[in-house]
């Protein structure tokens, strides 16, 4: 039976629940979503697992590397990572990784990487359904007109994340409340 680890990692902006294999990590989301223990929960059934309490060579990189993303000391996430999803859903989340450090690239524009641009709403639930936060950065997905929308960790995170790599190079806040 596949055995998953899970822990849980403090962060500026809340608490994250971290679930990995011996592949790499397959979930980090914010403890205090409602959607985070369902998540766990369905991954655990589709994949037959056992679940244990504690840290393997994935989760102790991860939390390092968080630290020292929140430090500002990085600016891309080296930590493997086991996609589980579909196949356009692990497309996206490719891309969606491309997206540099301190930048933001619209729902729409991230939608032409598929030369479909109807396909806007399925790339936008793709990204709503990403289980790594921050090492997949959705939160650098923004509205066409620059405005903050749609963070499954809510908005002041999304705000909190942007601000936070803009600062790290030395640019100006630009979502500021």
């Amino acid at each position: 039976m596949l055995k998953l680890v899970h822990t849980k990692a403090e962060s500026p902006i809340g608490q994250l629940d971290i679930v990995a294999s011996e592949r790499g990590i397959v979930i980090a989301l914010f403890e205090d979503s409602e959607q985070t223990t369902k998540e766990i929960s369905r991954l655990i059934k589709k994949l037959k697992a056992e679940l244990i309490i504690g840290e393997n060579r994935h989760t102790l990189e991860f939390k390092k590397q968080l630290r020292e993303y929140f430090s500002g000391a990085r600016q891309r996430f080296s930590v493997p990572l086991q996609l589980i999803g579909t196949a356009f859903q692990n497309e996206v989340w490719t891309i969606t990784r491309a997206i540099p450090y301190g930048k933001q690239v619209s729902y729409k524009a991230q939608t032409l990487k598929f030369r479909d641009i109807k396909s806007v709403r399925a790339v936008g639930r793709a990204n709503g359904l990403n289980k790594i936060m921050i090492a997949i950065p959705c939160h650098r997905v923004v509205a066409s007109d620059g405005k903050l929308s749609g963070y499954a960790g809510g908005i002041d995170r999304k705000r909190f994340l942007l601000n936070l790599e803009r600062q790290a190079l030395g640019e100006r806040d630009l979502f500021s409340e």
